[in-house]
């Protein structure tokens, strides 16, 4: 099959919070912008019941409502998006190719908001029990059906405790098996001590789940003491798994810098090792993963996608000057040795304007500018002839020196 190509300013992998913010930002720069995802725009916050930290809500809000308002702000903006998988990211010197079943979007910058998906606890049977036999990941979803029934939540983190909690407005009884002493939990406190004063909360401490049974449909989870290795069956409905989350990350494998649990690594400006390339959200190895904390990720990754696509047409338009003499001030609007130049400059500007096209760069707003020149002091200049850099300036700058350059 041959696939149609594409072209966008910019394309986001992941609906999220991290992705739809970053296409605000991105679509408000009327830069051209799709957004890909696969299943569920909001990602998993769509899943979460109550949200209640999140600022701007004092009364709080659910996840789906949020994420809803997200999506119409994007869309407000002019952001496209597709509903479809990734098949491969590849990125060269020239372009970027953003690979799916039927298309090949090429763009300019990529931002990485491919999030993750609910870890499972690797216990014997528990594939055959997953999603719409047992397992499920969604208190949201699924509290419902549990109306009136024993269910089991694994884990003691916030999302267990609070997902535990919700399910109890629907669940008889919610036991909760904790890997850790009696009363020691990974929650925050308030939700900590709510739950132990739930009546309808049992916790089950020191134990990890064995195997999942039933013929069919789960109706029991067989734990294990952590400090005796006792083997405990519990009759259940339905089991809740709530252990974190592993990075949807594997077509980038060999792309772009990972650690060993295969979260992306970036830097304070979401950008990964490979220029025009950026990452946040819960893609990202990072301290906290909340709906807040990716914002902030997909507001810096969507300006930094801007900043980046501005600086390569400036770099190719100005800079390089279709390969007609150009003159680079790299300066920094801070230092008194650059403003005192900026005369001299501007002078030259002036009388040499049918030779040479000059540019000012502000290294303190264009730190990548000055990257691509491979300068690290200023004030600098640079001059290029051909599309490439002929000469580099440092020291000494002064009229009969930038004269010196046409000579």
């Amino acid at each position: 099959m041959n696939k149609k190509t594409e072209q966008y300013d910019v394309v986001i992998i992941g609906g999220g919070a991290a992705g739809l913010t970053a296409g605000i930002y991105c679509g408000r720069a009327r830069l051209r912008t799709l957004l890909l995802e696969k299943s569920l725009v909001g990602g998993l916050a769509t899943y979460t019941n109550e949200i209640e930290n999140y600022p701007g809500f004092p009364e709080g809000t659910t996840g789906t409502e949020l994420m809803g308002l997200f999506h119409k702000q994007a869309k407000k903006f002019g952001v496209d998006f597709k509903m479809t998988d990734v098949k491969a990211v590849s990125v060269t010197e020239d372009k970027k190719i953003v690979e799916t079943f039927r298309t090949n979007y090429e763009c300019k910058a990529i931002i990485i908001a491919s999030g993750g998906k609910p870890r499972v606890t690797g216990a014997t049977n528990e594939d055959q029990f997953l999603y719409d036999k047992g397992i499920s990941f969604c208190a949201t979803c699924d509290a419902a059906a549990n109306t009136g029934k024993t269910v089991m939540v694994i884990g003691s983190g916030d999302a267990a405790i609070e997902e535990g909690m919700f399910l109890t407005k629907f669940a008889d009884k919610v036991i909760v098996s904790v890997m850790h002493d009696h009363g020691k939990m990974d929650c925050n406190e308030i939700a900590k001590t709510e739950a132990l004063e739930n009546p309808k909360m049992e916790f089950i401490w020191n134990t990890v789940v064995d195997s999942f049974e039933g013929e069919g449909h789960l109706d029991s989870v067989v734990l294990k003491n952590l400090k005796t290795n006792e083997r405990q069956p519990v009759k259940v409905d339905s089991c809740f798994l709530f252990i974190g989350y592993t990075p949807n990350t594997e077509i980038l494998t060999g792309v772009v810098d990972m650690n060993r649990n295969g979260y992306v690594l970036v830097n304070e400006k979401m950008e990964t090792n490979i220029p025009g390339v950026f990452a946040a959200g819960d893609v990202c190895d990072k301290f906290l993963k909340q709906v807040a904390t990716a914002v902030g990720d997909g507001a810096i990754a969507g300006y930094g996608a801007e900043k980046y696509i501005s600086e390569c047409e400036i770099y190719e338009n100005q800079i390089q000057n279709h390969g007609h003499p150009s003159v680079v001030y790299l300066w920094n609007a801070t230092d008194a040795a650059c403003r005192e130049l900026l005369p001299v400059i501007e002078k030259f500007e002036q009388s040499h304007s049918s030779e040479v096209r000059v540019t000012k760069v502000d290294v303190y707003k264009s730190p990548g500018l000055a990257a691509k020149l491979s300068v690290d002091s200023v004030p600098s200049i640079v001059y290029l002839a051909d599309g490439k850099i002929q000469s580099v300036i440092s020291e000494n700058i002064n009229e009969d020196a930038l004269n010196r350059l046409l000579s």
